[in-house]
Parts: C-alpha cells; structure tokens; sequence
C-alpha cells in the first residue's frame, strides 16, 4: 500500500528535494498535501504535477489556521516538514496529533519544545524521524547499534562561507557573502545560519532532545568537504560515521522509506579523489555556538528564546540594519534577559517566542 505524504515548505530546498524523492517512486507513495508560504505560481505548478494533493498558500489570510486543519483532515501517514523557522511548529504537533509519522527537517519544532513534541508523538504512537542530515546520519547509526554504548555524538559543520575570515574580515561581510555557501543550497534564513554557525547551535540542542544526551556529549567538528554527515563515539573509542555527498535527498529518501531502505541513484563519494578534513570550530569567531550550548543547559524555555532571537537577529541582518556580527550579540542579550526552567503547555512555549521576540526588537531599536 501507497504511503500518503504531506510535504509541508513544498517550494523551498526541502520541499523539492523531497518530491524529486518521490517522483522517482511513485510506487510508493501519494503526495496529498502540499503548501508553502507565498509562492503562489510556484505551488500552482506544483498542483499541476500532483492534482490529487491539496494545496494551502500559508501567506493568506488564515493560512496558518487552513493548514493546520488539512493536515488533520487529511491525516496523512508521513509528514515531511520542510518549513523554516519557528512557524514550523504547530504544523508538527498537527501532524503528530493527525496520527501522522513526521519527516522532520524543521528544527525549531525540537528546538522550541522538544520535550513536549516529543512526549506527543509518545503518546499518538508515531514516529519522529530526523531529516537535518546531521541528525539524520546519528539515528541511523544509533540503530545500528545499542543507544547505551553511545559515549559522544559528533555533529560536523562545513564551517559556511567564513571559515577562515577573522573578526574583522567578518564585521564588514555583506549579506551576499554570508550566502555564498561553499558546499549546500538553502534558503536564506538557514544559509545566513550556517556562516554564523547558528544552524549548529540549533543542532547541538536538537540532539540533545532527540538522542537523550547531555550537552557536554554533544561535539561539533568543522568538516568543510561536507561528505561526513556525522559521528558517534562509542564506549570502547571506536568512532563510525556516515558518509555521502552533500545532497539532502539521501536522509529523505531515508525518512519516507523507514524502517526499511531504498536504493537511491545519486552520486556517490570518489574515495580515488577523496579528501577529508576535519578541526576544531573557534568558538570566539562563533560565540553562537556556546550560546546554544548555555541554553540547552539551562534547558525550560532557553532554547526557544536562543532560536527567537537568532530568527529577528537574522532578518535584521538580511534586511542589511545590522552587521553580522551584531546576530549573537542580540541573542545573548536577550538569552540573559532569564526564562521559565520548565513549562506545561504549548502556549507557554508561543508566548516565549513572542516575548524573546519583543526583547530582540526593542534591543534592534536601541541599537539605531
């Protein structure tokens, strides 16, 4: 029998990978639900492709509230959730409610409530499954192997496009530069994350929610050739890695067919022409990523604060209102401003996005 998928973000870089993995097995798998955020044209041709799916255009007036309402109509089996940003998380816990596995390339969603999303999906009896390639490559080799003889987790980073820059060099890059990735093609928001190494702060407490580990077992290792994905620690020493190019097909293919595999016909590393490097990331040139890990310490409601204030950071940024090295300073600022250590509910987890959101704000003010 078909799988039915809901591709949520269907026009950005997740979205058309994913149905790129799809239409290679139509066999498989019925796409009935599609959205994005405002490119109307682009997911009208998309219907085109896919006539039996629905469609919802988030940027409407009430689109947040006519997705949320298909995904539980539609009660697809796999959720793919390929939207950026914060406003990822309702669509998750849709999903998860829906009875629907979720394909889970939207971090914010674990960032912003791990615990609870993940206590849902416990409860609903469903399965989280990580797209990030990161995370992707973790659970993998966690299942290969027993969870309690995993010593350390090894995220790898291709390091973005400001590597080698100094502080200073930094200070004067333009947002052209900071999305002049060397290895991946993203979004903006996720690309300017990248350069800061925020999308790795992100994922240091991703996996600390989604793999049960304490910060301090989370590593990150610059690896600019982007071909290992990452890399667990066992107790004896022995490390093992997954391997592949950079090309987010591979963990989505792997998401929609779990727990089984699939052949997929992509291009695979060179070992004759292979060179992999690794170092350690330099943690004055990339504060956000202590930042990330003060706040997956603190744990509560800290970790929803550090992703709000990145996102407004981020797009003052990208709307050219500050440096790029003002994004961590507004995130710490507002990280010192002390969050709840736990909550209840979900509108807890909301009011702490908007009220991180509002510091993040009235500091960009002062600013000016």
């Amino acid at each position: 029998m078909k799988k039915r998928v809901a591709v949520l973000g269907a026009t950005g870089s997740i979205g058309k990978s994913s149905l790129d993995v799809i239409s290679r097995n139509t066999g498989n798998f019925d796409v009935v639900l599609l959205s994005a955020h405002e490119k109307k044209s682009e997911l009208e041709q998309l219907k085109e492709n896919w006539p039996g799916a629905a469609c919802v255009l988030c940027s409407q007036d009430g689109g947040k509230e006519k997705l949320l309402d298909a995904i539980g109509s539609v009660r697809p089996d796999i959720t793919i959730n390929g939207i950026s940003g914060s406003a990822g998380l309702e669509p998750s816990l849709a999903a998860i409610e829906a009875g629907s596995d979720l394909a889970l390339a939207n971090k914010e969603t674990i960032v912003m409530a791990g615990q609870f999303v993940l206590n849902a999906a416990k409860e609903k009896k469903v399965k989280i499954i990580p797209v990030d390639s990161e995370h992707s490559a973790v659970f993998h080799l966690i299942e290969a192997h027993s969870s309690k003889e995993i010593s350390e987790i090894i995220l790898t980073a291709s390091g973005g496009p400001f590597r080698k820059l100094s502080l200073k060099e930094m200070e004067k890059a333009t947002v052209q530069d900071a999305l002049s990735h060397p290895t991946w093609k993203m979004g903006k928001k996720i690309t300017i994350d990248s350069a800061s190494m925020a999308n790795k702060g992100l994922e240091i407490i991703e996996a600390c929610y989604f793999f049960d580990m304490p910060v301090e077992k989370v590593k990150v290792v610059i690896h600019p050739q982007s071909v290992v994905h990452s890399m667990i620690r066992l107790c004896n020493g022995v490390i093992y890695a997954q391997l592949s190019k950079p090309d987010m097909r591979y963990p989505i293919n792997d998401a929609l067919f779990w727990p089984k595999t699939s052949a997929l016909d992509l291009d695979m590393p060179d070992f004759d022409s292979l060179t992999l490097e690794f170092e350690k990331p330099d943690g004055k040139r990339f504060p956000m990523l202590d930042l990330a890990r003060d706040a997956a310490r603190q744990g509560g409601l800290y970790p929803c604060a550090y992703n709000a204030a990145n996102e407004e950071a981020v797009s003052a940024f990208l709307d050219q209102r500050i440096g790029f090295l003002e994004i961590p300073r507004i995130t710490s600022h507002v990280l010192e401003s002390g969050w709840a250590l736990h909550y209840r509910s979900i509108d807890e987890v909301l009011k702490a996005d908007a009220d991180a959101r509002l510091k993040a704000v009235n500091y960009l003010k002062r600013m000016s």
